[in-house]
């Protein structure tokens, strides 16, 4: 009888024990899979919206199910900018625009509209006559507003958000404005007038002006003296867009912090528009790979990306309150315009997910300040 009891005893102990671990592994698993099911917009959910650059073919196959699963904001890699859209002076090309504004209407994402008025990829025929000669100040002023209102106009309150003018800022600090075509032609007042067409054309978009490498600060107080130039001359001008195509060189993270402190002092919205962590040190001309050029993606290289990226949402999250939208540019590792440029074949890793659209271990490390 008391082996009996004994057994029996053992017997519930193990069944309890059993119990207890069986709970355990269950809750691991509904943790994991919640995890799983969570994705940047849900974790981000109370600081801003997450973003990416899509293209009309993102919206097949596994990239369309990452899109919908991370994020809630997309923004048009190419197919809106000038030269892509209105190739010609009476020629629009819709279709590649439209899908991604259908897509984002069927799955409730937001849109920023990239971009209206910039130096590069815009067909030249807005810039000449038929003689092949530069147009008047009165004529090219003619064709940006007709450009401005065919496009904000076909998607008026579709588009909460739009980079009016990109990149209009010098790369050499002893200047002050790049020397583009709108500046030569114009003048200096072709920023003001963009954004009121913007604003007409749209009066509830966010209307944006977009550059790169403006954390450097001699770059960052060019910016700063042209919003300030802007409001004097009363430009509907609501936010600055920093592009944050960084690497895990730079910028620094008080660089960073320093940048926001003054951009966000200015009262506009501030958001980062394009933002990837490339593995190579910036460089602006296009080049060959040279022969003893790595693109492998050492340990070491990921550790660096990891610790830059951590540095880089420490600060977006102590500005969460005045950041209003972050973009990431491309969806992964497979497909990302740093495999081209400045050096076309050379393979670059700078986003948080692989080029089998699986999470990178950096993609955990920056979840974490969604949580503090």
């Amino acid at each position: 009888m008391k082996k009996r009891i004994s057994y029996m005893l053992i017997l519930a102990l193990f069944g309890l024990v059993s119990c207890k671990y069986g709970e355990k592994e269950s809750k691991e698993i509904a943790t994991k899979e919640t995890n799983e099911q969570k994705g940047l917009k849900d974790y981000f959910a109370e600081d801003f919206p997450m973003g990416v650059a899509v293209s009309p073919a993102s919206f097949e196959g596994e990239s369309k199910d990452l899109i919908l699963a991370e994020y809630n904001s997309l923004t048009p890699e190419n197919v809106m900018k000038m030269g892509v859209i209105h190739p010609k002076k009476d020629e629009f090309n819709w279709e590649p625009a439209d899908k991604i504004v259908a897509f984002a209407q069927e799955n409730n994402l937001k849109v920023r509209g990239h971009a209206l008025v910039w130096h590069q990829q815009t067909g030249n025929w807005i810039f000449k006559d038929e003689a092949g000669n530069d147009v008047s100040r009165e004529v090219l002023l003619d064709r940006m507003k007709a450009h401005i209102d065919s496009v904000v106009g076909r998607y008026k309150g579709k588009i909460y958000a739009w980079d009016v003018v990109n990149e209009a800022i010098d790369d050499n600090p002893d200047n002050f404005l790049r020397n583009s075509k709108w500046l030569e032609i114009i003048g200096e007042d072709f920023l003001t007038k963009a954004f009121e067409f913007a604003h007409e054309a749209d009066p509830e978009a966010k209307l944006f002006y977009n550059d790169y490498n403006i954390i450097i600060p001699e770059k960052r107080d060019r910016v700063l003296e042209l919003i300030a130039k802007l409001k004097s001359e009363n430009a509907p001008i609501d936010g600055i867009g920093i592009q944050g195509h960084w690497s895990i060189f730079s910028p620094s993270e008080e660089e960073l912090r320093q940048a926001l402190k003054m951009y966000t002092e200015t009262g506009l919205d501030v958001q980062i528009t394009e933002l990837d962590v490339s593995l190579y040190k910036w460089e602006k001309e296009q080049r060959e790979r040279r022969p003893d050029e790595s693109d492998e993606f050492t340990e070491e290289r990921k550790l660096a990306q990891i610790e830059a990226y951590q540095e880089f949402f420490k600060v977006f999250r102590e500005y969460k309150e005045e950041l209003t939208g972050i973009t990431f540019w491309n969806i992964s590792d497979r497909n990302t315009w740093l495999d081209r440029y400045p050096v076309e074949g050379r393979k670059n890793y700078p986003l948080l997910f692989d080029e089998n659209y699986e999470r990178k271990q950096v993609y955990d490390s920056i979840i974490q300040f969604s949580k503090k």
